[in-house]
């Protein structure tokens, strides 16, 4: 066989196994989603008073097929989920999973975000973005928008939110056809907290060469490349910021802040506080995230002390703390354990062998 012939049949054998295996994907979809005890989860959760449900015998992928055969339930239509999970590794096995059964737009991975669990100020940049991400998405959101699932884990729920509407209200908007005050631009970005460089390469900087306006939002993946014809927008783009190569256009960004270092104390409640009230969640055990929490309350007071004795250094450089540091923290920039505990209690729980699912 000649090296065409079996390029061709390779070819022809990967895209078979692929269909199959849409095809098993696609079958085992379907019979979560005929099963009666699906069914009945799905009413459950949808009765005004707290439910309590207990799922056990189940292996593997079986509880993202249950929370996808839920999520696409007729009779929860309007409802959104919060997925709770033991730890950052579990939350991010399952955010993967679940995007992949779905093929949901909306299936967000909000994570804690610091660098570790031991240091309160030092900041993880992308996944302050991932939970800028899922913040805005959740606060722009109204009833004829995609459902939303947000996946986390009990560190990520002991830091505290900014309020939804100062964080709508920090959104710098742009769009092409506008005419800009672009020295009054580049101060607003930096009030925002944005820090300007040479070229941008990660969330809080920005960077202007002649007529080219590259910006990095916290609500993006990728940054923007905003080109100016005098001082009006003529194009937007998205581009890559590792070979600084512009992608597709856009007509229209929106420009988010650091929502962790950007607003103050008494600007900020809980993410249960922060959503609406029709969210329905996956829980790992309110034992599991009481006992995580107040452990986080623990290392937390002694990091405190570190830093009111004088005696922390962060170890970065100058211009990453100006993006990536927290300057002023306080016990009050976090939830209680018990608090927590509470929050989760009043909502629906459909507890697995191995979590919680709740509402």
């Amino acid at each position: 066989m000649n090296a065409a012939k079996q390029q061709s049949v390779a070819f022809f054998l990967e895209n078979l196994f692929i269909f199959a295996a849409r095809m098993n994907l696609e079958v085992l979809k379907k019979e979560y989603a005929d099963n009666s005890r699906c069914f009945q989860i799905a009413d459950r959760i949808t009765l005004s008073q707290p439910q309590h449900l207990h799922l056990s015998g189940l292996q593997g992928s079986a509880p993202e097929f249950i929370v996808n055969a839920v999520f696409g339930h007729p009779s929860t239509a309007q409802l959104n989920h919060i997925i709770i999970l033991r730890d950052a590794e579990d939350a991010a096995y399952f955010h993967n999973t679940l995007e992949n059964i779905s093929g949901a737009l909306d299936v967000f991975y909000f994570p804690s975000s610091f660098k570790n669990k031991k240091n309160y100020r030092l900041l993880n940049s992308s996944h302050v973005m991932l939970r800028t991400e899922a913040l805005t998405k959740i606060a722009s959101a109204t009833h004829n928008t995609n459902k939303k699932i947000v996946v986390t884990y009990s560190e990520a729920l002991f830091e505290k939110v900014v309020l939804s509407k100062r964080l709508s209200e920090n959104i710098i908007s742009i769009k092409q056809g506008d005419e800009l005050d672009v020295n009054g631009m580049l101060e607003k970005f930096v009030n925002h907290g944005f820090v300007r460089t040479d070229f941008v390469y990660e969330p809080g900087q920005f960077a202007v060469r002649g007529g080219i306006l590259d910006i990095y939002s916290f609500g993006n993946e990728k940054p923007y490349r905003i080109e100016l014809f005098g001082n009006e927008v003529d194009s937007i783009r998205i581009f890559e910021p590792e070979t600084q190569l512009s992608e597709r256009k856009l007509l229209q960004v929106n420009i988010i802040p650091n929502v962790e270092t950007q607003f103050e104390t008494g600007e900020k409640v809980s993410l249960f506080e922060f959503l609406p009230g029709e969210y329905r969640s996956v829980d790992a055990g309110l034992g599991i995230h009481q006992r995580k929490i107040e452990q986080q309350e623990e290392d937390l007071d002694l990091f405190l002390e570190v830093v009111k004795s004088g005696s922390y250094h962060s170890g970065v450089t100058d211009e990453e703390a100006e993006i990536n540091e927290k300057k002023d923290i306080s016990a009050d920039d976090f939830v209680k354990a018990k608090e927590v505990e509470k929050q989760i209690t009043h909502r629906h729980v459909i507890e697995f062998e191995e979590g919680k699912f709740s509402g």
